[in-house]
């Protein structure tokens, strides 16, 4: 199983990576590993409910520890 980062720092782009796409990479990722069976031609009913919880909990996560992270920040700006 991966860790977490290797597909997403592995490239050989240089470039700055956005946290935005990693986050949605990583996120399609769990979301269809845990919710899709048999990948077919078409999500049955409780596949497309699987997938739209799954992804509102990840960004939930997201969201909570962006701000977490942001208010740390702060608060070492705030005592140099």
């Amino acid at each position: 199983m991966d860790s977490g980062f290797g597909s997403d720092f592995g490239g050989s782009g240089g470039g700055k990576l956005d946290p935005g796409l990693i986050m949605e990479q990583r996120m399609t990722d769990k979301c269809f590993r845990k919710c899709i069976g048999k990948p077919g031609g078409s999500l049955d009913n409780s596949e497309q409910k699987c997938i739209a919880m799954c992804m509102d909990r990840y960004m939930d996560a997201w969201n909570t520890v962006s701000r977490a992270y942001n208010s740390r920040l702060q608060r070492e700006r705030a005592n140099m």
